[in-house]
């Protein structure tokens, strides 16, 4: 059973995809929240699988809630659910650390899946920021940034991309956990991203896989 914890200002919102949530057999709704200081209580103190994020909220918004819970909880996943799609919304959510990112209009299946992908460690992006990320990326390098990558590293790079958590990575390549997140730090600083999500848009974009 996936534990979810959502935050949305609209109450008519949290009923509807609630009531749809309940119709599932693998999500579980533990808890509901109307505003970000809430969630950042709830998210800590309930620990959910997966918290269902609005972004724009009275008081503290979804990506300051955001920012603080993977701050004191950095394994939170995070599934922002939100109407904007602007650049001042789309990557501070995404720099805060924040798995996926969705917008209201997406249909209720599809907010269940995203939720049972990133409860799988899948970083599950609207089509239209996977295209801002990728313009963003876009880079008038010469040499593409990931032939500075060591084989191991493209190794590692490659099963971030695949979802999978630093544990899971260490286990797999028989390597300390500790080698392992310093590699994924390495990573992320030879290609210029901020995140393991943006990592993965960066595989994507340069056919990696």
């Amino acid at each position: 059973m996936i534990r979810v914890l959502f935050v949305d200002d609209h109450e008519m919102v949290r009923i509807g995809v609630s009531a749809y949530l309940t119709t599932q057999e693998d999500i579980d709704v533990i808890a509901e929240a109307e505003n970000g200081q809430d969630a950042v209580d709830l998210a800590l103190s309930l620990r959910p699988d997966v918290i269902l994020m609005d972004l724009v909220m009275d008081g503290m918004d979804g990506i300051e809630a955001t920012r603080q819970i993977i701050a004191k909880w950095p394994e939170a996943k995070i599934l922002i659910v939100t109407s904007f799609i602007d650049d001042d919304k789309v990557y501070p959510a995404l720099e805060a650390g924040a798995t996926s990112y969705l917008l209201k209009t997406s249909k209720a299946d599809v907010i269940a899946r995203a939720i049972r992908d990133t409860y799988n460690g899948e970083s599950v992006l609207e089509k239209e920021v996977t295209a801002k990320m990728m313009a963003k990326f876009s880079s008038s390098h010469d040499v593409p940034l990931h032939d500075s990558l060591t084989k191991r590293e493209m190794e590692i790079l490659l099963l971030i991309a695949e979802g999978k958590t630093n544990q899971e990575i260490a286990d797999q390549l028989f390597i300390a956990l500790k080698t392992a997140k310093v590699h994924v730090s390495n990573i992320l600083s030879k290609l210029e991203v901020q995140d393991r999500t943006q990592a993965a848009v960066y595989v994507y974009q340069n056919n990696l896989l």
